[in-house]
């Protein structure tokens, strides 16, 4: 796989079982589903730099939950609140997905657990092909998205051979406990976010 990044896009370049495949993100947006053309789609991995939304300490301090930090830093999963938490497990889980390290935040987990909080949007489809970019290069990582993936070679007619799934980890579920403590309401078997009509959000 090859990542061509331009000023206006990233294209993605591939060859699977035989099939030349070429997307950009906004192709991408059209396969899953998703918007694609809206949003912020930074991405800032090794270094601490500020953000146009965010600046590295301000959020060190935010999601810490200590005005007295001196200097930005990863903030520990025990720093967190517990909605705060929750927001973090769906970063790791869905915007920047990692095998690794679990128990920390860096700079761009909270880059993007600040927008999803502050209702922000964010261009998955770019931050996709950008974080795919960055495994690529790690050159002993797993890519990534491998639900949405399977999405993408069949949108291209790629043949895939039927895998059993895996088994669902651990850390990949929250107990009722732990979601009440985020002051999630839960109602018909839904959890929600906020507590009127209009403030709702599954």
């Amino acid at each position: 796989m090859t990542v061509i990044h331009l000023k206006k896009k990233d294209i993605v370049k591939s060859k699977v079982r035989g099939i030349e495949m070429e997307f950009d993100h906004e192709k991408l947006a059209t396969i899953l589903g998703v918007p694609g053309t809206n949003g912020i789609c930074e991405y800032i991995k090794e270094v601490w730099e500020e953000s146009k939304y965010t600046k590295s300490l301000e959020i060190t301090r935010r999601f810490a939950n200590d005005e007295n930090i001196m200097a930005a830093r990863r903030v520990k999963s025990g720093e967190l609140k517990p909605f705060q938490r929750f927001i973090h497990f769906l970063v790791m889980k869905n915007v920047v997905p990692r095998f690794g390290k679990r128990d920390t935040s860096s700079f761009l987990d909270l880059t993007y657990m600040d927008h999803l909080m502050s209702r922000r949007k964010i261009n998955l489809p770019r931050v996709m092909i950008r974080h795919m970019s960055y495994v690529i290069s790690m050159k002993d990582h797993e890519l990534p998205y491998g639900d949405w993936l399977t999405m993408v070679f069949e949108a291209f007619g790629v043949p895939l051979v039927d895998k059993k799934g895996e088994e669902p980890k651990r850390y990949d579920f929250f107990e009722e406990t732990f979601l009440t403590m985020c002051k999630l309401t839960k109602e018909n078997g839904i959890w929600w976010i906020g507590s009127g009509e209009n403030e709702k959000k599954r």
